[in-house]
């Protein structure tokens, strides 16, 4: 039995992967760069219903990253190979920590992680490649990017686990595998 929970846990980490790449490059202009929205960052909110999904989401950051690279769209270049993976992993184990935390039934605390790591780490990425730093160049990348995490991750997070929740269907996918 052991056996085959750890081959879900597996299983599911590397689904939430794939889906965090392809959401990331079906849209790569909104992606990647100082404005950006990635749709996918709306999967932050899945270490509320798994914890197979912190590695997930670290490694499909990982390989978009790469792939953005690749394709010349990610202008923070191996920075954001390195720091925003890493950035994407402390961001998913802080949303599963803060997982039990809940305003009116929602886990609206949870979904606050990814939203400042990313500000920060991704800001001071693009803030050194792209702007050359300052304090006021930081500031400005540290907010386009918080916008957009902002956006991502708590509104259409928020989105994502209601429909996940209200339909059924978190139980189905992830059986309460807290």
């Amino acid at each position: 039995m052991k056996e085959k929970n750890i081959l879900r846990k597996i299983a599911e980490s590397a689904i939430i992967a794939a889906m965090y790449t392809a959401l990331t490059l079906a849209i790569p202009t909104a992606s990647y760069g100082l404005a950006q929205f990635r749709v996918a960052e709306a999967l932050t909110i899945l270490p509320v219903f798994t914890v197979s999904a912190i590695p997930g989401l670290a490694v499909g950051c990982m390989v978009s990253n790469i792939v953005g690279l690749a394709m010349g769209v990610n202008l923070a270049g191996a920075w954001d190979i390195l720091f925003g993976s890493l950035a994407t992993f402390a961001a998913a184990w802080m949303t599963y920590w803060l997982r039990n935390v809940k305003f009116k039934g929602l886990p609206v605390l949870a979904t606050i992680p990814p939203v400042i790591t990313n500000a920060v780490v991704v800001g001071l990425e693009l803030a050194l490649v792209l702007l050359g730093f300052t304090w006021m160049n930081f500031l400005t990348a540290f907010l386009y990017v918080g916008l957009g995490q902002l956006a991502a991750c708590t509104i259409c997070g928020l989105v994502l686990y209601t429909a996940l929740e209200r339909s059924g269907v978190r139980k189905v996918l992830f059986n309460n595998n807290y």
